[in-house]
């Protein structure tokens, strides 16, 4: 059955009392070097530290018995995985992760703490491996980004923020795989139709841009090398891209020094600790790459698993 505005409805209500309700934060200072009223939506403070406990959840409470009691599997670089694996104990089910051998080690070790049994293996091959432990094993496969009820339950975080603020006209949403671009484009068309929603991708990882702009799934040859770690996927879902398709404005992308001062802005003058892929969505509003002068702006902060001390060059300046 197709996906339908009414699921990330009833996703919302299967996350009530489940998720945290995450705040909204506002600073004068950055509207006034933006030129419009921006509203942060803090997927930072989510359980996981992340939105993406909320697809997981929505995910795996919907599987039956007979799946529940076999075990789930799922290929992430950290957040997912993390999101999969408090979901899934949660829920009493068993959950194997595969992670790329160079996932960040916070998240592993999150991800670990969890309960979860982690395979490891070359970023490239994670899904192949994913596959296969699915086939052999009898796991499910909660895929990160291209699933339905993956995709609704992203959606309940602009769901909510739709909730919390009225009037938005533009909302700005970092893209990887396509999970929460295709599910807050689905809140905003049931709860603020007025409002524009604008994917922002990585330059260097702008595979989703170039597909919503072609219509056709873009493959990159190798996980992208920019400093958003947790958009290095090579392609998004054939279901995302169909959403995306109907009900996205506008994709932009930003460049890695333009994330890096949207990132250390957000730590610097508003304390609060987001990754270097939840800086992306800030970033061509702060950068005035996309200006929106006077408008109501929603941007989702989705994110706040980084390890402050182990922070690359880019960040901390060292060679500078």
């Amino acid at each position: 059955m197709a996906l339908t505005l009414s699921d990330v409805a009833a996703a919302a209500e299967r996350l009530r009392d489940i998720a945290h309700r995450t705040p909204v934060h506002t600073s004068r200072t950055l509207d006034a070097l933006a030129g419009c009223q921006i509203f942060l939506k803090c997927e930072n403070f989510q359980r996981v530290g992340a939105f993406k406990f909320r697809g997981a959840y929505n995910a795996i409470s919907q599987l039956s018995p007979e799946q529940k009691a076999a075990g789930v599997v799922t290929h992430s670089s950290g957040n997912h995985a993390q999101g999969v694996a408090l979901a899934a104990q949660l829920l009493g089910v068993p959950a194997t992760i595969v992670m790329p051998d160079d996932a960040p080690a916070v998240k592993r070790e999150a991800t670990a703490g969890y309960g979860a049994r982690i395979v490891s293996a070359p970023a490239a091959q994670r899904e192949k491996v994913s596959a296969q432990l699915a086939r052999d094993e009898g796991l499910t496969l909660v895929h990160p980004y291209d699933d339905d009820r993956i995709i609704a339950g992203q959606g309940t975080a602009a769901w909510e923020l739709f909730e919390q603020v009225e009037g938005l006209e533009l909302l700005f949403v970092p893209v990887g795989g396509g999970g929460l671009i295709s599910g807050s484009a689905l809140a905003a068309a049931a709860r603020q139709p007025g409002c524009r929603v604008v994917g922002v991708e990585p330059a260097i990882a702008d595979d989703a841009n170039r597909s919503w702009r072609s219509g056709t799934v873009q493959v990159l040859d190798q996980p992208p090398p920019t400093i958003a770690d947790g958009l290095r996927t090579r392609f998004i879902g054939e279901r995302n891209l169909a959403v995306m398709r109907q009900y996205v404005y506008d994709m932009t992308t930003v460049s890695e020094e333009e994330i890096v001062a949207a990132l250390r802005f957000v730590w610097q003058r508003l304390k609060i600790i987001i990754e270097p892929s939840r800086a992306v969505a800030l970033a061509p509003l702060l950068s005035g790459r996309y200006p929106a002068p006077g408008r109501r702006v929603g941007v989702i902060l989705s994110g706040g698993n980084v390890d402050p001390f182990n922070l690359p060059e880019e960040i901390t300046g060292a060679n500078a």
